[in-house]
């Protein structure tokens, strides 16, 4: 039983609006932190070593194949960083591509937890197909950072292995 009780038009126009302001909220708040904070992995953000550097996610769910098929929400906000073409040759790019799949990552986390708020207006059964869906919109676009960081990550080490040293 929810402790607010509306009829179903409008608890469908208040879900709407919830996850509307939500997702426009949580992405705008992350956009709007300095690059910086997410220069470092954090426990969040960590690959560990059993996902083998991505690759389980390619092994268990076949990401490559359908990665690229999903929406970039760079296209929806103007500050948000261009992934479509990747840039190998350039290491500032690569590691601005690094920086910015942690803060997606974050994103995608943090868009989770508030699920559980509509369990205050929605029938039980309704709450949650909310949390349901926070997890099936939210965890592919984790999957897709996880999967992408350690190779950008490898790519740009390979780019600074191969720069000239300077002489001092």
């Amino acid at each position: 039983m929810p402790i607010i009780e509306f009829s179903f038009i409008w608890i469908l126009t208040i879900d709407i609006a919830a996850w509307t302001l939500l997702h426009l909220g949580i992405s705008t708040a992350l956009l709007s932190l300095p690059a910086d904070r997410f220069t470092y992995d954090t426990a969040v953000t960590r690959i560990h070593h059993w996902e083998q550097e991505g690759e389980i996610w390619q092994q268990i769910f076949g990401i490559k194949h359908w990665k690229d098929r999903l929406p970039d929400g760079s296209s929806i906000f103007r500050k948000g960083f261009q992934k479509k073409r990747l840039s190998a040759s350039s290491e500032m790019y690569l590691n601005q591509f690094i920086v910015e799949s942690r803060r997606a990552e974050w994103t995608h986390w943090l868009l989770i937890p508030p699920s559980l708020i509509f369990f205050l207006w929605n029938p039980i059964w309704a709450g949650w197909i909310m949390v349901i869906y926070a997890l099936a919109v939210n965890i592919p676009f984790i999957l897709i950072q996880r999967y992408n960081r350690p190779r950008l990550q490898r790519l740009a080490d390979r780019i600074t292995d191969v720069k000239p040293k300077s002489s001092s």
